[in-house]
């Protein structure tokens, strides 16, 4: 919805968010800008980047470790930089097709990262409004950099062996970022640990996404949110596909909790840090 700053709206909607935060580290989102033709877009076009050799997709490079071409078991990974910016999507393309790039996949991965984009800032401002920071809103916005990642997960080579380790696409972990955003296409498969450890499988519907905090938001915070441990377990004979957009801090920023969030109650749980 088109929720404003200090609407009604926006406040109930701010207090959902903080409730589902709290309870799960992660809430599911409808967002009206995502469309169902355009996440038809960007499905298509991960099947055609994916379809590509894989020489073609290793050319998929960054300097910053994991940001570039992944691969490894059923996992296979594309990481674009500042993908809400089209000339960085259109050097992703010009990486892989040297000679014209591809403007109609360059145009799709921006506009979908666009609308995450947005989509992410104003979670973060509810976030940061709900812990009564405000005055740290517009330093805390302009502090992250996005990383766009477009993600296949193939089926497992044995549907039927009850070994849980040949059907992981991606083990237990959490995202050392600020705020992760979710998408998955068709294929289910992700996987989220509760507080009580026990693991529940996320469907999302395909008009949503699932926005999930990181090891990072959680030290800005001061440990008044967690980052949930999230995995990806593959069954069936369907290939999944997923697009992930993660807030990260830029190189220099210092994660430190703000004293409005340090008290008796709250003592200092982390160090200040530059993330890396």
């Amino acid at each position: 919805q088109n929720l404003k700053p200090g609407s009604s709206k926006w406040d109930e909607v701010k207090a959902d968010v903080l409730k589902a935060l709290e309870d799960y580290g992660c809430f599911e989102a409808f967002f009206d800008k995502l469309s169902v033709e355009l996440n038809r877009s960007v499905f298509e076009a991960m099947e055609d980047l994916f379809e590509l050799p894989i020489p073609t997709k290793q050319r998929n490079v960054s300097s910053k470790p994991f940001h570039g071409y992944l691969c490894h078991n059923l996992y296979e990974s594309l990481g674009i930089d500042d993908a809400n910016v089209l000339e960085k999507v259109n050097d992703f393309t010009q990486q892989l097709w040297p000679d014209h790039g591809n403007k109609s996949i360059s145009e799709t991965i921006h506009l979908f990262s666009e609308q995450l984009v947005e989509l992410d800032l104003m979670v973060r401002r509810m976030i940061m409004e709900s812990f009564g920071i405000e005055n740290y809103i517009d330093e805390h916005l302009n502090s992250t950099y996005y990383l766009t990642r477009l993600m296949k997960y193939t089926s497992p080579p044995d549907d039927d062996d009850d070994d849980e380790e040949t059907k992981l696409g991606l083990r237990s972990h959490t995202d050392k970022n600020i705020i992760t955003i979710l998408h998955q296409y068709q294929v289910d498969g992700l996987e989220v640990k509760t507080k009580d450890d026990k693991w529940i499988k996320v469907k999302p519907s395909q008009d949503s996404v699932l926005v999930m905090v990181g090891d990072s938001l959680c030290a800005l915070l001061n440990g008044r949110l967690h980052s949930p441990y999230h995995r990806v377990i593959m069954t069936g004979k369907k290939t999944r596909y997923s697009t992930g957009l993660f807030s990260i801090p830029k190189t220099g920023v210092i994660i430190d909790s703000p004293e409005e969030l340090v008290d008796k109650e709250h003592p200092r749980i982390f160090k200040p840090f530059e993330y890396t």
